[in-house]
């Protein structure tokens, strides 16, 4: 039984480091590398892909937490957090993570299999060959439109099990942010994502029969206890990166793997 827990263990620890760094280097929050490494895992541990998806989308919001609050001291330390922001923003992603969370426990997790699948290929086919972002406008639209924009963020990051910076990097820096100031507000919009979502689904997250030993609701503290600190202790060196290092090549090798991963995820769906 060691013998098995040990290759468990070594691949958990090298997704905390990795989705550490990248959390605080492009404010990501780590869980477009963790949902599908743990997806993985429990597969390997006899768990069915349907109740692996689920679980690791819980798993990822809850490790999420620690990582982003590392996260947010260390951007906003060199300023880059827009706390104005996050507060108008916070209400609207915590309406849309409880949608997302609410639709985790009811629909099956084959459909959140085929929209990470679908999302990591869009995101690593965009940071690929999409040119670098103009800027569409010189502010941010209006509150209405905001609020609709941050909904969308937290409903989807809940349901795939990512901090959101997928999704609200792109639309700050159309609206005129700097790239680093996108990053460390993307950090803290990251918090109202996996927080209340993490919360929702252990709680009321029936625990499915074939779920690995440390589940509960749908929340694994197994694989919590492995990569939390690795995350927490990794976070801010990847936000010391972000203020002094070029990102093009570690985003290029990044992509590929994710562009590998998104269609390994798609391949158990139709192959």
């Amino acid at each position: 039984m060691i013998n098995d827990l040990v290759p468990i263990v070594l691949a958990l620890v090298a997704a905390g480091t990795f989705a550490g760094i990248l959390a605080g280097l492009l404010g990501v929050g780590g869980g477009i590398i963790i949902v599908p490494v743990l997806f993985f895992i429990f597969q390997h541990m006899g768990v069915s892909p349907d109740s692996a998806m689920v679980i690791a989308t819980a798993t990822s919001l809850a490790t999420i937490v620690p990582t982003s609050l590392s996260s947010i001291r260390s951007h906003h330390q060199r300023g880059n957090v827009d706390f104005n922001l996050f507060w108008r923003w916070a209400p609207a992603v915590t309406l849309g993570v409880l949608l997302g969370s609410w639709m985790i426990t009811t629909i099956s997790g084959i459909w959140f299999t085929l929209l990470f699948g679908i999302l990591a290929v869009y995101s690593s086919l965009s940071m690929l060959f999409k040119r670098k972002q103009s800027v569409i406008r010189e502010g941010l639209p209006s509150a209405g439109i905001q609020r609709i924009i941050a909904t969308f963020v937290g409903f989807l990051a809940s349901m795939v099990g990512i901090g959101g910076g997928t999704i609200s990097i792109p639309v700050l820096t159309a609206c005129n942010y700097s790239a680093q100031r996108a990053v460390g507000t993307a950090a803290a919009i990251g918090l109202s994502v996996a927080l209340p979502g993490a919360i929702t689904l252990l709680f009321l997250g029936n625990t499915p029969p074939d779920a690995p030993q440390g589940t509960y609701g749908l929340v694994n503290f197994l694989a919590i206890a492995c990569i939390v600190p690795l995350t927490v202790f990794f976070a801010p060196q990847g936000a010391k990166l972000a203020s002094r290092l070029n990102s093009d090549m570690l985003k290029r090798i990044f992509a590929i793997l994710l562009f590998i991963t998104g269609l390994r995820m798609l391949s158990q769906l139709f192959l």
